[in-house]
C-alpha cells in the first residue's frame, strides 16, 4: 500500500480541488510512514504475502514491486531474487524503504525507485510483479488502475508476455446484515470495519454472501463494478447494513489445487432506511461504483428495498 502522494493537504468541507495531489489525498493515496506500522503488525497480511512470494519467486528471478511502502514485500522477494525494483512515489517512504532494506542486508539486490507506479516500466523483463494497494471493496486505493496501467506500459515498452502477479485475483462479495451500531447506548450508524477472524462483531447475516466480481489481474478487467439482484431472506431481523467481503487470492497452485488467500477487513456500510425482514421475504439490492472511489461514492448509491 504505497503508491502515495508526496504532499499532504487538508481538504476543507465544501472546497474542491482539481489538482492531482488533492485528488490522491482525497482517495486515500497518501499513507504516512507511521500508518505502515499497523500493516506490518497484520499477521494475516504478512504471512499470506510472504508465503505467496516464496512460492512465486524462483531463485535468480527478477521482481518488481509497485507501491513499495516500507519495502517489506521487496525484502521477502530479495531472499531468492537476483534483482528487485521497489517503486514508491512518496519520498518519505522511499527514503525509509532504502534505509530498512539496507538494515536487512538486501540493499544490494533491491533498487528503490522514487516514481509513480502507474507510469513506471522496468528496464527489462521481470518474472513477478507484486502490488498491494488493496482496500476493502477495492475502494480508495489504486490497485486496479495501477496494474491496468502497468500492463499497458509493460507490453508497449518491455515485452508482450506478462509476468506473474501477486495477488493473482480478487473476489468481491456482499451480504445484507443486521449490524449493531449502538455504542454505550449511543446509536451511531456509520461505516465499520472488522478483522475477518473476529466472530463477535454484532453482525447478523440475513442472507448468504453473494459474489459481485471475480477477476484475475493477468486478464482484462473492468474498473466499474455494478450489481443488482433479488434475493430471499434466510434469517429474520432488521436489515440495516450491507457487509462487503474482499478476498485476495495471492497465489494459485494448479498442481495441488490450493490457494494462498488474504482477506481485507470486512466493511459494513449502513443503509439509509432500515426495515424488518422475515424468513422467505425477498429484497432487491443494487449498487455501482468504480475501483478507487471513496466509500461515500459506494454508500450513497446503495439501494436496498423489500419486495412485495
Amino acid at each position: 500500500m504505497g503508491n502515495s502522494s508526496s504532499a499532504a493537504t487538508t481538504m476543507q468541507p465544501g472546497v474542491s480541488s482539481t489538482s492531482a495531489t488533492d485528488q490522491d489525498q482525497f482517495l486515500g493515496q497518501f499513507i504516512p510512514l507511521h500508518y505502515h506500522y499497523q500493516m506490518l503488525l497484520d499477521q494475516s497480511r504478512m504471512n499470506g504475502f510472504q508465503q505467496a512470494i516464496e512460492r512465486a519467486v524462483a531463485p535468480g528471478a527478477r521482481v518488481l514491486e509497485l507501491g513499495g511502502g516500507t519495502g517489506v514485500m521487496s525484502f521477502f522477494a530479495a531472499k531468492k531474487a537476483s534483482k528487485v525494483w521497489c517503486v514508491e512515489r512518496n519520498p518519505q517512504l522511499a527514503s525509509a524503504a532504502r534505509r530498512f532494506l539496507e538494515m536487512n542486508r538486501v540493499g544490494d539486490r533491491v533498487e528503490v525507485v522514487e516514481a509513480d507506479a502507474s507510469q513506471y516500466a522496468p528496464p527489462g523483463e521481470v518474472d513477478v510483479v507484486i502490488c498491494e494497494m488493496l482496500h476493502s471493496g477495492l475502494l480508495r486505493e489504486k490497485q486496479v488502475q495501477v496494474i491496468d496501467a502497468f500492463k499497458r506500459n509493460y507490453k508497449a515498452q518491455v515485452s508482450p508476455k506478462l509476468p506473474i502477479f501477486i495477488p493473482e485475483a480478487t473476489i468481491l462479495g456482499v451480504q445484507p446484515v443486521e449490524q449493531n451500531f449502538t455504542f454505550h447506548g449511543y446509536q451511531a450508524p456509520m461505516p465499520v470495519f472488522f478483522e475477518p477472524h473476529i466472530k463477535d462483531t454484532g453482525t447478523t447475516s440475513l442472507t448468504d454472501p453473494m459474489v459481485y466480481s471475480l477477476f484475475e489481474y493477468r486478464n482484462d478487467f473492468k474498473e466499474q463494478f455494478s450489481f443488482q439482484i433479488s434475493v430471499k431472506v434466510a434469517q429474520a431481523g432488521t436489515l440495516n447494513a450491507l457487509r462487503f467481503v474482499t478476498k485476495n487470492v495471492l497465489s494459485i497452485n494448479v498442481e495441488s489445487n490450493t490457494t494462498i488467500d488474504w482477506h481485507n477487513f470486512y466493511m459494513v456500510l449502513p443503509i439509509e432506511n432500515p426495515f424488518s425482514v422475515a424468513i422467505g421475504d425477498r429484497i432487491s439490492l443494487s449498487f455501482a461504483y468504480r475501483a478507487g472511489d471513496s466509500i461515500d461514492a459506494l454508500s450513497s448509491g446503495m439501494k436496498v428495498t423489500k419486495e412485495g
